[in-house]
């Protein structure tokens, strides 16, 4: 298959061209009107393809709850709003229920599912912090284990990638260690964590921060805190749910601009109410939570947010129209950077021969006109 547009964007920019889509990859990057096309985009925009590193569920399912079809549905659904590889996301929880989630997970993956691709599980907690827990349940938190976590990634066939933990926990930073040695993305969240602890944590394996200005010691001039940290290593990734609920638009161009283009990440934080009408009351990790009309969710108890039903498309609109940052910025955050993270960028995240024909034709709205799922339409 060959498709084109004027707008492709390779190398950091809008080129005229057309690509050719073979066996799951792309093929060549040709020069617009080379040769005859199939579908022609005109001056639709064609992207690579959005991964979300940090998603707990949509369309009534989330990861704790081990429904193998509920997961199929989540994959084969979310490639419409331009989703080619996620990381589906647990919530603190006890270890039977987490070990059924993430053996769910590395199930569904042998036995083969429809739709984006499971780059890996990102496994939120039970290490995290009472103050800072968030919608997370108190009653499961612990203090980080490295021998249980050995049975969580022995449960999910080493498909966990990112574990978020509250790091200033971690004594003499054992799963820290552990993890960074295994290849597992240590990001420090709902974390009371001080600049300086931060620090050391980084030193000593921690690669990322979690949903950067939600579940972490905030920003003091004279106690930075970890988004002073996040702000500061500018070589360290950092997640950030850009529904513009989370945070405020001038505080996503604050974090953009001071990290620069290639180390923020982009994610939804997604809750299975995404997809659901509003009003919908659902149990979150053993909390009640119900979706506003502004597609934020709450606790119902305390009224405090919860997660999100952000669709990555609307986050780019929202990175670029209201919180006016770059548009490479903004499309790095969603593409590139998080495959870096995962460490698969030598196949995923940019437009370039020889990778994945993971692709997405936006609209100038940003609504998605296609998405291509190694070369076939998605929808």
């Amino acid at each position: 298959m060959i498709i084109q547009s004027k707008r492709v964007w390779v190398l950091g920019q809008f080129l005229e061209a057309q690509l050719e889509l073979e066996n799951g990859k792309i093929k060549n990057v040709l020069a617009y009107g080379t040769k005859p096309v199939d579908k022609d985009y005109g001056d639709k925009r064609i992207v690579p393809g959005f991964i979300d590193i940090h998603t707990h569920g949509a369309y009534g399912f989330d990861t704790n709850d081990a429904e193998a079809d509920g997961l199929r549905n989540w994959m084969k659904n979310i490639p419409e709003e331009g989703v080619t590889g996620i990381c589906p996301t647990t919530i603190t929880q006890s270890e039977e229920v987490l070990t059924a989630a993430v053996a769910n997970v590395a199930k569904v993956v042998e036995e083969g599912y429809e739709g984006a691709e499971i780059l890996g599980i990102h496994f939120e907690g039970p290490y995290l912090d009472m103050v800072y827990k968030g919608a997370q349940p108190q009653q499961h938190i612990l203090k980080p284990d490295v021998e249980q976590f050995k049975r969580y990634q022995k449960a999910a066939n080493g498909l966990i990638k990112v574990i978020t933990m509250a790091t200033e926990q971690d004594d003499d930073f054992k799963l820290t260690k552990y993890c960074a040695e295994n290849g597992v993305v240590v990001s420090i969240g709902h974390s009371a964590a001080t600049y300086e602890e931060a620090s050391m944590a980084i030193a000593n394996g921690a690669k990322s921060m979690t949903h950067i200005f939600n579940g972490m010691t905030p920003f003091h001039h004279r106690k930075p805190g970890l988004v002073g940290a996040a702000m500061r290593f500018r070589d360290t990734f950092g997640e950030v749910i850009c529904d513009g609920n989370h945070s405020e638009p001038a505080a996503l161009n604050d974090l953009f601009m001071s990290k620069g283009r290639d180390y923020t990440v982009m994610v939804t934080d997604a809750l299975m109410v995404k997809g659901l009408p509003v009003g919908t009351k659902v149990l979150f990790g053993g909390n009640e939570i119900e979706l506003y009309p502004d597609g934020s969710a709450h606790l119902t108890d305390t009224k405090g947010l919860a997660g999100s039903t952000l669709r990555m498309n609307e986050g780019i609109k929202v990175l670029v129209e209201r919180a006016n940052v770059p548009f490479d910025y903004a499309l790095n955050s969603c593409t590139l950077n998080p495959a870096r993270l995962l460490g698969v960028d030598d196949r995923k995240g940019k437009i370039v021969a020889g990778y994945d024909a993971d692709l997405v034709v936006l609209n100038d709205d940003y609504s998605v006109e296609m998405t291509y799922l190694k070369g076939k339409e998605a929808f």
